[in-house]
């Protein structure tokens, strides 16, 4: 007998039970004679019978999983929140289902989809904008959704983040007591909101409350990677920017890199702050300046507000703003 046709069935009709009694022993029922109980489990093990999930949820209308969508499994950002997530989820008995979805609108939709078809229980969604289309998708399918390091303008869906605009802002504050008088806002696409909005609102109040001016030219939008970081050097120094808060780690060090190789000093004639403050801030020569964000922190809060919705408990606020820092490191000068 192949090891998938194995059902509860033939588990009760090996050892003589029920199927009742077999369901009795999976779920640690105690009520369970221990002889029965011992009779059973040998059978399991010996047929490697594995409870199908499916077919318990359909029963209990629960699979006791949750899905994650992830743009970018190897980033260190959302890896740290996916630890989060996951120690939680295992604290609660829940399973992890993880998804890439490669930052990819179209993609994020297939993805949903396919978790949602798995029957599972609630949604934790890191990507790096709501679309129209995945925000329909979450209104059909009744499936409790937090947001984790992403953020919805709308405020419909629940979500844990950090106050980017005031981070932002301490940020820039800083490069801009130094003395730096042209600071170069660089991050990913400004269409996110975080970006879009939190962020670079964040970065306009500082230059405003230091009387510098708002240039577009020292605004760069790019992918979050480090070959990326090294190729936007050329623009960066042309643009005449002695200073840039950048809104991810890898880009950042690719930044670092390329103005080294330019013959540039870090931090003596360009300061640099990155947002995450990853082991990249710390393995980097200078260490990077950065903000400090509880990466593990959102993703575990992140996870309990998901099983207060599922469950159906009360929740006194659906959308969760954690604390930040700035942590001065090597790659900004000491006044």
């Amino acid at each position: 007998m192949e090891k998938q046709t194995i059902t509860i069935y033939d588990v009760a009709r090996e050892a003589n039970v029920s199927m009742a009694t077999v369901s009795r022993v999976v779920n640690g029922n105690p009520n369970v004679k221990p002889a029965t109980r011992k009779k059973v489990l040998e059978v399991i093990d010996r047929l490697d019978y594995r409870p199908n999930a499916v077919a318990r949820g359909l029963a209990s209308k629960k699979t006791t999983t949750v899905g994650v969508i992830i743009p970018d499994v190897s980033n260190m950002f959302f890896a740290s929140l996916a630890r989060g997530i996951d120690d939680v989820a295992t604290m609660y008995k829940y399973n992890i289902i993880l998804a890439n979805s490669d930052g990819n609108d179209q993609k994020e939709v297939s993805v949903l989809n396919t978790l949602l078809a798995k029957q599972v229980d609630g949604i934790i969604f890191m990507g790096h904008r709501i679309t129209d289309e995945i925000r329909g998708e979450f209104s059909r399918s009744k499936t409790p959704v937090v947001l984790a390091g992403s953020i919805d303008p709308d405020q419909q869906v629940g979500s844990v983040n950090i106050d980017y605009e005031a981070a932002t802002k301490d940020a820039i504050s800083l490069l801009a007591r130094h003395g730096n008088e042209k600071i170069s806002f660089i991050s990913g696409a400004l269409i996110d909101p975080i970006n879009g909005k939190e962020r670079l609102e964040g970065y306009k109040k500082a230059l405003s409350e230091y009387n510098l001016t708002y240039n577009e030219g020292l605004i760069f939008e790019s992918n979050y990677s480090f070959k990326e970081g090294t190729q936007l050097v050329d623009r960066l120094l042309n643009s005449g920017a002695t200073a840039a808060f950048v809104t991810d780690d890898e880009l950042a060090l690719g930044i670092l890199d390329g103005l080294l190789d330019h013959g540039v000093k870090v931090p003596e004639e360009f300061e640099l702050i990155t947002s995450n403050n990853s082991l990249l801030t710390e393995v980097s020569r200078p260490k990077i300046t950065s903000l400090t964000q509880p990466l593990y922190d959102i993703g575990a809060v992140a996870m309990r507000l998901l099983t207060k919705l599922m469950n159906k408990e009360e929740t006194e606020e659906k959308t969760v703003i954690l604390p930040y820092g700035l942590e001065e490191k090597g790659s900004t000068r000491k006044q």
